[in-house]
C-alpha cells in the first residue's frame, strides 16, 4: 500500500490522519482517506437487539392486538398532526434506541390495520400467518430474483407456483412471471402482444408500426390506459367496448369495433377481457370473445386480478369458463387468497421465450451462458425490472400450509359470505340490493329515510339518491361483513 494512494495500516500511518481521528482505531486497522476499512459496518449488538425488540411488538401489535375486533382499525390522524406525532423529519445525527422503538409503535398505531376484522376494503385484507411468516423469510434474507446462483430457493418456488396456476388454466405448458401489482402484469400483456404482432418495434420503435389499437370492456380496470399512455400506444387508441347491465362485455359490440377500426385503417392487435370487474365484480363472456379473437388473430389478454381465485374453486371455476383459450393471464393471489401485499403473477400461454425475447437486454454480467447449472432458471431477463422481490415464496408457503383443498374452502367461504350479506340487505328497510352477486362484490344502495316512502321513483327520486354514495363492499376475507 502506498501513501500515494492515501490507505495505511496503523503501522503506515503519515500526517494526514489526525491523532483524534485515529483514536481507538483497533490494531492493524486499514484505513482509506480516514475510513477504517476492515472495521465493523455497522453496530451488530444493537442492531440485533432492535430486532428481538421490534419482532416483540410485532407480535403483540399486529398479530394478536390487531386482529382483535375490540380494537380499532385505525387511530385517525390528520396528515400535519400525524407529521408531529411521529416526528418524520430526518436529522443528522442517528436517534437513540429507545426513540427507535417508539417510533416502530407509533407508526404501528396509527396505521390502518389491514388486518382487522372490520377493515373492508374492496380487494383485499385479513391475515394469513403462513405468508406473513414466508414474508418475515424474505425480509430477513433480502433476495433478488434474477438468477438462479443468487436466488435458488426463490426461484423453483416460482417455478412450482407458476406450473400449478397453469394447471388451473387448462394450460398444457406455458411461462411466467411475479410481477410489482397486476397493472403491471396488464402492462407486460399488452408489450407481449405488441412484440407478437411487431418483433421489430424492440429494436426500431414506434416508426416502425402502423397505428395499433386494443380492445376493452367500459368496465375494465383503469391499467389499460395506463398501460396504452406507459408504452407509447396512447389512450385513444384504447377502445372501449359496451357492457351490458350486468357489468359484462357485449361481444357483439366487440366485433362491431374491431370490424370500424380496420375500416378506418387501424390495427387491432390485441382484446382485453376482465374476469371479475373492480366494482361490479362482472366476468366478461370469455369463450365469445375468444372466438372473435381467433377469427381476427388477436392476442386475448384475460385480467383476472381479481376473479382469477375463482379458479381454484370447483364450484366457480365456471365463472371463468373459456379462460383456457387466453394467450395471456393476469391473476393477484394477494386479493381473495390473502397471500399478502403485493403477489401477483403474469401467466403466458406461450412456451418459446417470449417474455424473454420481448424483454431480454441480454445483460452479459448477469447472464452468462456457460455456468455451472442449467441457465434456463436464470429468469431475470424475462422482467423489465433488474432486482425483483420473492412474491412467489408467500403464495408458495400458504398454498403448502393449506393445500389446494383448503384455499378452495377460502373460496367458497367468500362467496358463501356474500351470498348471506345480499340476502341480509334484502331484509333490511333503507337498503336496496342492486343484484344479486355473481362473485363476492355485492352493490346496494342506502335509501335515506327522507326517500323510502316516495312511491313515484322519477328524476327527482334518482337525482337524490345519486347524492348518495352507491355502496360495492366486498366480503372475500373471512370477515363478519355480511353481519349486518
Amino acid at each position: 500500500m502506498t501513501s500515494s494512494q492515501n490507505i495505511y495500516t496503523t503501522g503506515q500511518m503519515e500526517a494526514d490522519p489526525s491523532p483524534q481521528e485515529t483514536k481507538g482505531v483497533k490494531k492493524n486497522a486499514v484505513l482509506m482517506e480516514c475510513v477504517v476499512l476492515n472495521g465493523p459496518i455497522i453496530d451488530s449488538d444493537s442492531g440485533e437487539k432492535f430486532v428481538e425488540e421490534v419482532f416483540r411488538i410485532l407480535m403483540n401489535e399486529v398479530v394478536y392486538k390487531a386482529t382483535d375486533v375490540n380494537e380499532k382499525v385505525c387511530e385517525w390522524k390528520d396528515p400535519e398532526q400525524l407529521k408531529k406525532l411521529l416526528d418524520v423529519n430526518i436529522k443528522d445525527i442517528g436517534e437513540p434506541h429507545q426513540k427507535l422503538l417508539q417510533l416502530c409503535q407509533n407508526s404501528i398505531k396509527y396505521s390502518v390495520k389491514t388486518s382487522h376484522p372490520r377493515f373492508f376494503n374492496q380487494l383485499y385484507g385479513g391475515m394469513d400467518h403462513y405468508s406473513l411468516a414466508a414474508r418475515f423469510i424474505t425480509e430477513a434474507l433480502n433476495p433478488s430474483v434474477y438468477t438462479y446462483e443468487v436466488s435458488p430457493v426463490f426461484t423453483l418456488t416460482e417455478e412450482a407456483v407458476l406450473l400449478k396456476m397453469m394447471e388451473l388454466l387448462d394450460w398444457k405448458e406455458g411461462d411466467g412471471i411475479f410481477s410489482p401489482g397486476g397493472s403491471v402484469s396488464n402492462m407486460y400483456a399488452v408489450n407481449l402482444a405488441r412484440y407478437k404482432y411487431c418483433p421489430d418495434i424492440k429494436e426500431h420503435g414506434l416508426s416502425s408500426v402502423p397505428r395499433l389499437v386494443m380492445f376493452t370492456s367500459e368496465e375494465c380496470h383503469y391499467s389499460m390506459k395506463k398501460a396504452a399512455a406507459f408504452l407509447g400506444i396512447g389512450t385513444h387508441n384504447v377502445y372501449f367496448v359496451k357492457a351490458d347491465d350486468q357489468g359484462k362485455m357485449i361481444p357483439e359490440d366487440l366485433k362491431k369495433q374491431v370490424q370500424n377500426a380496420k375500416e378506418e385503417g387501424a390495427v387491432p392487435f390485441l382484446v382485453v377481457a376482465t374476469s371479475g370487474t373492480t366494482v361490479l365484480g362482472a366476468f366478461d363472456p370469455l369463450d365469445d370473445i375468444a372466438d372473435i379473437c381467433e377469427e381476427h388473430k388477436l392476442w386475448f389478454h384475460v385480467d383476472a386480478s381479481w376473479g382469477g381465485s375463482a379458479l381454484i374453486s370447483r364450484k366457480y371455476k365456471k365463472l371463468l369458463h373459456g379462460i383456457s383459450r387466453a394467450d395471456s393471464v393476469a391473476w393477484n393471489p394477494h386479493k381473495m387468497l390473502m397471500a399478502g401485499l403485493q403477489c401477483c403473477a403474469l401467466l403466458v400461454k406461450d412456451n418459446m421465450d417470449l417474455l424473454k425475447r420481448c424483454h431480454s437486454a441480454e445483460a452479459s454480467y448477469l447472464f452468462q451462458q456457460d455456468k455451472f447449472y442449467d441457465v434456463r432458471y436464470d429468469t431475470g431477463d424475462k422482467s423489465i425490472q433488474c432486482s425483483r422481490r420473492a412474491d412467489a415464496f408467500k403464495f408458495w408457503m400458504m398454498w403448502k400450509a393449506l393445500g389446494t383443498l383448503g384455499l378452495e374452502e377460502r373460496v367458497n367461504r367468500a362467496l358463501a359470505l356474500s351470498k348471506y350479506l345480499a340476502k341480509e340487505i334484502k331484509k333490511r328497510d333503507g337498503f336496496e340490493l342492486i343484484w344479486e352477486p355473481e362473485y363476492a362484490n355485492i352493490c346496494f344502495w342506502y335509501i335515506p329515510p327522507s326517500l323510502r316512502k316516495m312511491e313515484n321513483k322519477g328524476p327527482e327520486y334518482w337525482q337524490r339518491l345519486n347524492q348518495v354514495p352507491l355502496f360495492a363492499w366486498d366480503v372475500s376475507f373471512g370477515t363478519s361483513a355480511a353481519m349486518l
